[in-house]
């Protein structure tokens, strides 16, 4: 498996394991989610993406019950977790909807209370989870430098964030976003050309790419797009999530795909996609036929 250097303190798997689903697994035993950590650790996979929100603020205590189980499994990981986002829930009982929170006050807690729920004293990576229109940069930075010095957590970096919003972070800020995990996948090609992607790649900032399989969608899609995946996967003999995934990382901005699935076996195979030889005619053929399948004109000029 290949590894990325996200800053000279942190580095981490090319492909993430994504824990966003872990709460609606029907089998949310300790054993049974070691089973997954386990089956990305034997293929390399050792960074996992967590959220304090996940689960309805539950996925982040699942998880850590396993790292409490096996103390020596702490230091073969790298955690990512997010904050942000308050919703109505048995944690915020007095709250009627949900909006972001980007202060102070609420970054520091919420990191207790991932660190807390996750049996760790320190979070790898920790991300602001979605981009907050109230947002006072000075106030958010600081507190995210603040983090960083507390040893609390080893990097920052933010989440869903647009070229400017995270330019107004940084320049606020002593210490480095290290990363911007934004969607992208065959279903949300829509970075390419809005200048997300080129705004980090200029500055050589790794993404992160979440639901890279389109939340699933690509896995049961029967037309021009599913077609074309399951014939490249054939030739490859591969799943067709190892395509997706080949394919966004076959950017020459290193984007890492964040692979969410419950199903043991796609787990065990996440890392066929190092596998797949994804040349530009193929990778401009699956970029094509996703705008077919959504109807959106493309062609060479």
């Amino acid at each position: 498996m290949q590894r990325l250097n996200l800053s000279p303190s942190l580095e981490i798997s090319r492909i993430i394991y994504g824990m966003w689903r872990l709460d609606s697994d029907q089998n949310k035993s300790t054993n049974h989610i070691n089973n997954k950590i386990n089956l990305c650790l034997n293929q390399g996979i050792t960074t996992f993406d967590q959220a304090a929100v996940y689960g309805g603020y539950s996925s982040e205590a699942l998880f850590g019950k396993v790292i409490k189980s096996n103390s020596s499994l702490r230091n073969k990981l790298e955690i990512v977790s997010k904050c942000g986002i308050i919703n109505p829930s048995d944690r915020y009982p007095n709250v009627s909807n949900s909006y972001y929170d980007t202060s102070r006050e609420h970054l520091i807690e919420s990191v207790e209370f991932s660190l807390k729920n996750l049996c760790t004293d320190y979070l790898d990576l920790l991300l602001i989870h979605r981009q907050d229109p109230l947002m006072n940069h000075f106030e958010t930075g600081d507190a995210l430098d603040a983090l960083i010095e507390s040893g609390k957590v080893k990097e920052v970096g933010v989440s869903n964030f647009r070229p400017h919003d995270y330019s107004l972070l940084q320049s606020a800020m002593k210490n480095k976003l290290v990363t911007n995990q934004i969607e992208i996948s065959l279903a949300a090609t829509q970075g390419f050309t809005n200048g997300d992607i080129a705004y980090h790649q200029e500055r050589s900032t790794n993404l992160m790419a979440w639901s890279p399989l389109g939340g699933g969608s690509l896995m049961t899609d029967e037309g021009i797009l599913g077609k074309t995946l399951s014939k490249i996967a054939e030739m490859h003999d591969v799943d067709k999530s190892a395509v997706a995934a080949a394919w966004i990382m076959a950017h020459p901005a290193k984007i890492c795909p964040i692979i969410g699935t419950n199903n043991l076996d796609r787990i065990s195979k996440i890392a066929d996609a190092m596998k797949v030889k994804m040349n530009k005619e193929l990778w401009f053929e699956l970029y094509i036929a996703a705008h077919q399948a959504k109807k959106e004109k493309w062609r060479l000029p």
